[in-house]
């Protein structure tokens, strides 16, 4: 039974990966402040589009994954963040998708910056 159970697992993440679009990545909010506006964008395009947390919010310390559809073939993205408690925003250009894994974005009170890193 534990080897049919190991066995379903193994193929649930193949199909998982298989039906995976290369540009997925997971947000990670580490700005101490909850985030209420998530846009990602295409490279060039002068528009956001719509927001992708719709009604939901993004908590310090909270993570999402954010899934691209499977025809999507820009590798090269904006993200754009605005932060609930002021409408601030912080804008990022050009992340490549198709290698990255991970975005962390940092807000340092003292600076008044807000970064992200990468993996």
């Amino acid at each position: 039974m534990l080897k049919q159970l190991m066995l379903a697992s193994a193929l649930s993440l193949a199909a998982t990966s298989v039906l995976a679009a290369e540009q997925d990545f997971e947000l990670v909010n580490q700005t101490g402040y909850t985030i209420s506006e998530v846009y990602v964008s295409p490279t060039g395009e002068k528009r956001w589009g719509e927001d992708i947390l719709g009604k939901n919010t993004l908590s310090n310390r909270q993570s999402m994954d954010l899934t691209f559809d499977r025809s999507a073939d820009a590798c090269k993205w904006d993200l754009k963040v605005v932060y609930e408690l002021d409408d601030e925003t912080a804008e990022w250009q050009g992340f490549n998708l198709c290698k990255v894994s991970t975005i962390t974005i940092f807000y340092d009170a003292e600076s008044g910056e807000t970064t992200a890193e990468y993996e």
